[in-house]
């Protein structure tokens, strides 16, 4: 329905910069999951199959509908909702008030949200899009790029990521730093357990520059904690074959042979700027009880979600990271 949108040709467009904020978009109410799910499944950016559109869409539906029995759980754990839409929208009110000109969202996979989105960034001239994923991946950056490149086939332009930008790696590490100074903890004594978002191998073998780009974050994270030692590995894997390793559930496993003594463990959600269900649910109540049954003290870092430093940032981003077009963006083989 969404594709058949036209926009007046006689629309005026706005004569001021606007600024697009995309992110991943969880569900709003416990009742949004199934939705969510189907969208998320369904998108053959994330989940790359052989499967003619019509059977991955009926298969991933069915999966999507079981899944959200189990998921609607973990969501009730964490207040039957996720954090991340609603932080994304204040995000871009913050940012709208300090730049003086319109800052939109975009939520890939709330289709709920989709028809109002594009009503209102159709009305602009050109946009800047800014993506909330550090790293740039073909399964999110790449996939918000390919689902809006039929509405606006030339009038965007991308920050493809910031995974080194000076102002994103001062935030982690502020971020960390005040963490482990309200939790009085050394870094001499402390383990940076960095969790990142993981992916396929074969999304990496095939070209996707991900794991590079979550490497260079966390080695330019870790040179402001020398005195720490630290580790990245990589969550959330689903269904079958091989992901990016070490994977996260197996580190925390195997963590006394890589602390090197320290008693503290700080996981840090690296490739996440704002706390959802991978942080506030997988992190602390699924891995945290895995490292405290070592024998260790286990904390988890919030994500960057709204703090003040954090937002000087995203305009620093948004003032000198290089600007790309949509096309650049998008994964040339789809199955």
């Amino acid at each position: 329905m969404i594709k058949e949108m036209a926009y007046p040709s006689n629309m005026e467009a706005t004569k001021k910069p606007i600024y697009l904020l995309v992110n991943f978009g969880g569900p709003r109410s416990l009742e949004e999951i199934p939705e969510f799910l189907t969208c998320l499944l369904s998108d053959r950016d994330v989940i790359r199959t052989r499967f003619p559109a019509f059977f991955h869409n009926w298969f991933f539906g069915r999966v999507a509908k079981k899944r959200a029995f189990t998921l609607a759980k973990d969501y009730e754990l964490i207040g039957g909702k996720s954090p991340i839409y609603f932080d994304t929208e204040t995000l871009a009110k913050l940012l709208e008030t300090q730049l003086q000109t319109p800052v939109y969202t975009f939520h890939r996979y709330l289709p709920a949200t989709h028809r109002e989105s594009l009503r209102r960034i159709g009305q602009a001239k050109s946009l800047t899009v800014l993506p909330l994923f550090p790293q740039f991946c073909y399964a999110t950056t790449g996939s918000v790029a390919r689902f809006l490149a039929p509405y606006f086939p030339k009038e965007l332009q991308w920050v493809p990521s910031y995974a080194t930008h000076p102002c994103f790696i001062a935030s982690y590490q502020k971020r960390i730093s005040q963490f482990l100074w309200e939790h009085h903890l050394l870094e001499s004594e402390t383990l940076l357990f960095f969790s990142a978002h993981g992916v396929p191998q074969r999304f990496v073998d095939e070209g996707d520059p991900y794991e590079q780009e979550c490497c260079a974050t966390y080695e330019a994270i870790m040179k402001g904690f020398l005195k720490a030692a630290s580790i990245l590995a990589y969550q959330s894997k689903f269904g079958k074959g091989e992901w990016l390793k070490p994977y996260t559930d197996e580190t925390c496993h195997n963590i006394l042979l890589w602390n090197k003594g320290r008693k503290n463990v700080v996981m840090v959600p690296m490739s996440f700027t704002s706390d959802h269900i991978e942080t506030l649910f997988e992190v602390e109540k699924l891995y945290l009880p895995i490292l405290a049954s070592k024998g260790l003290r286990a904390f988890r870092c919030p994500a960057l979600n709204l703090e003040p430093y954090w937002i000087d940032a995203l305009l620093e981003i948004l003032q000198t990271q290089e600007l790309v077009p949509t096309a650049m963006l998008i994964r040339k083989a789809v199955p």
